[in-house]
């Protein structure tokens, strides 16, 4: 059935018999509305398949019960489990409190149309709040709608002393995380540990590389420049900064941390093209417990995110912030276990 262009509330009230204001009244779900009145009028809105104008609903003051999705990656986001997974954690959270999710992917945040053409989303009231997946730990136009009011959810994000109360913010303790890491190859007697860093600019990628950093000089290891690699969070990038890194020739360190197990992917694809075999050759442990860890060759010792899990959350926060004020910021820091598979062995 289709929705009824051609009557409107004026209509429906000359037709049930009462004010045009009785007929709002009712839409609302106002209490004070006689129960044989909001009868009758619900009797025509039916007959005639009646849904009142969104647009009259948000002058109003009503949620519009739509939360904004914004994946920014470069990549191919259909291709990669991980992030499916995370958007349909929003998704069926969202979908428990009768919210839908508009989702979009943005390619390039430093675009003027594409900022132009999420903040119409948010100005236009189309939602009531928006998720961010992938920014750069300070990305300027989401901090300018956090500025403007606009109730905004972030992944991984670090920017002590804003706590404003609508900023929702979930990260993993990804320092400490990287530290874990490092910790458990020095258990296993690797002294000669190299990292393959995700993008820096954002929370995770930096903070990683941090982690890293602090666990060599606590366990006073040497940190050798040419040990640190570059990559973004991808397996593809993965792959080729290991590829352009083997063409020189270089002393191997006995182990790699890599920044996330899709950089460890492609790393060991590189590795295998070269016949540097892992773990026999080096060692390599991820963070974040990818869905295909288990299932790659070796199956790659990892710390186990609990993705769904934080995006569940999330949402969570967003929809009460969205139907109750929060006097201040949410920041929700969750933690990671290890889990051991065949990438690492004992020197």
């Amino acid at each position: 059935m289709k929705r009824n262009n051609k009557i409107n509330s004026t209509q429906i009230a000359q037709l049930a018999g009462v004010s045009r204001s009785t007929v709002s009244r009712v839409i609302n779900n106002y209490k004070s509305v006689p129960p044989e009145t909001k009868e009758k009028v619900m009797k025509v809105i039916k007959e005639y398949n009646y849904f009142p104008d969104m647009s009259a609903q948000v002058l109003a003051g009503k949620n519009m019960r739509n939360i904004g999705l914004f994946i920014i990656d470069k990549g191919s986001v259909s291709s990669d489990p991980t992030s499916n997974t995370l958007i349909t954690s929003v998704i069926e959270e969202a979908s428990s409190h009768d919210y839908y999710v508009l989702t979009n992917i943005i390619q390039d945040c430093k675009s003027p149309k594409n900022i132009e053409r999420i903040k119409t989303v948010f100005y236009q009231n189309r939602i009531d709040a928006g998720i961010f997946m992938g920014a750069d730990n300070h990305e300027p136009f989401i901090e300018e709608l956090i500025a403007e009011g606009f109730i905004i959810g972030i992944v991984d994000q670090d920017l002590p002393g804003r706590n404003e109360p609508n900023r929702i913010v979930y990260s993993f303790d990804n320092e400490s995380g990287a530290m874990k890491a490092v910790d458990y190859l020095v258990s296993l007697n690797h002294q000669k540990i190299g990292i393959i860093n995700g993008d820096i600019k954002r929370h995770a990628g930096l903070a990683r590389h941090e982690g890293y950093l602090k666990a060599m000089k606590q366990h006073g290891l040497p940190i050798r420049k040419e040990w640190i690699l570059q990559s973004d969070f991808s397996s593809t990038s993965g792959y080729t900064t290991m590829k352009n890194f083997l063409k020189t020739n270089p002393e191997l360190p006995s182990a790699f941390f890599a920044a996330n197990d899709s950089i460890a992917f492609g790393a060991i694809r590189a590795l295998n093209e070269k016949k540097i075999q892992v773990p026999s050759d080096v060692s390599i442990i991820g963070i974040d417990d990818h869905v295909l860890s288990q299932l790659y060759h070796p199956p790659l010792t990892t710390f186990k995110a609990d993705f769904t899990g934080m995006m569940q959350r999330l949402t969570q926060d967003v929809i009460t912030t969205i139907e109750q004020d929060n006097k201040e910021g949410i920041k929700v820091v969750m933690g990671s276990e290890l889990i051991e598979r065949e990438s690492c062995i004992t020197l």
